[in-house]
C-alpha cells in the first residue's frame, strides 16, 4: 500500500501535466480552460489511487477488480467532454477541447497507478499537437475574416433566417452586432464572419439578398 508522500508526489504530479494542457486551453479561450483539466486530472489520479486502496485492504475478505472505478472514469468523463462541444449552424465547436479532457483523463490515471513514464510522454504529445498542429491546420486551411453589414426589417425571425443562410456556406459567425436602423421595425447587423474562400463572399451576398426584408446587403 503506498505511503501519504506517494500519494501526496502523484496528486500534484496529475495537477501539474493537467495543468499544463489546460493552460493551453485557457490561452486560447476554450470552454475546458486551466481549473477544468486540473480537477479532471486530480479527481482520475484520486480515483486511481482509491481503486488500487480498495484492492489492497479488500485482496484477502473481497473479490475486487482494480480496474473498475477507472473504467467508470474512463467513460464518465464522455459526459463533461460532451458539455463543451457546440453546434452552431453547420460547424462543430469544442471537439478538441473534449477530446482534451478524455486525454487528461487518462493521464491522471496513469499517474495514479504510478504509470509516470507514460504520463510524462503523454503529455508531451498532447502539448506538442496542441500547440504546433494548429499552426500547421490554419497554414493548409486558410481562413479569412470580413465584416458583413446587413439592414433588414422585421422580427427576430429574420435574424435566425440571415444566420442560418450565413451558416449553410460553412461560415463561422465570430460577432454579430445589432443596431436600430431608420425606420419601424428595421435594424442594423454588423457580423464578423469567418470564411474558407474569399469566393464565398458573393455566394453569401447572392442568398442574402433573396431574404425578405434585407434591403442592403455589404462587406466591409
Amino acid at each position: 500500500m503506498i505511503d501519504i508522500y506517494e500519494i501526496t508526489s502523484r496528486l500534484v504530479l496529475a495537477a501539474v501535466l493537467s495543468g499544463l494542457i489546460g493552460y493551453e486551453r485557457e490561452v486560447h479561450g476554450r470552454a475546458a480552460g486551466l481549473r477544468t483539466t486540473i480537477l479532471v486530472g486530480v479527481g482520475s489520479c484520486l480515483m486511481m489511487i482509491l481503486s488500487m486502496y480498495l484492492h489492497a485492504i479488500y485482496a484477502h475478505s473481497a473479490d475486487v477488480d482494480p480496474s473498475r472505478i477507472a473504467a467508470q472514469v474512463v467513460s464518465g468523463i464522455g459526459f463533461l467532454g460532451a458539455g463543451t462541444i457546440i453546434r452552431y449552424g453547420s460547424s462543430v465547436r469544442g471537439l478538441t477541447t473534449a477530446a482534451g479532457l478524455w486525454a487528461v483523463a487518462g493521464i491522471g490515471l496513469a499517474v495514479g497507478c504510478g504509470f509516470y513514464p507514460a504520463a510524462l510522454m503523454a503529455t508531451g504529445i498532447i502539448f506538442v499537437v496542441l500547440v504546433s498542429l494548429s499552426r500547421f491546420e490554419r497554414k493548409i486551411r486558410k481562413r479569412f475574416d470580413k465584416i458583413l453589414k446587413i439592414e433588414i426589417s422585421g422580427g427576430i425571425d429574420k435574424f435566425c433566417q440571415v444566420t442560418k443562410t450565413i451558416s449553410d456556406f460553412q461560415a463561422v459567425i465570430k460577432n454579430v452586432e445589432v443596431k436600430p436602423a431608420v425606420g419601424k421595425n428595421v435594424f442594423r447587423m454588423i457580423l464578423t464572419l469567418e470564411i474558407y474562400d474569399q469566393k464565398l463572399s458573393n455566394e453569401i451576398t447572392k442568398s442574402l439578398v433573396k431574404v425578405e426584408g434585407i434591403s442592403t446587403v455589404k462587406w466591409v
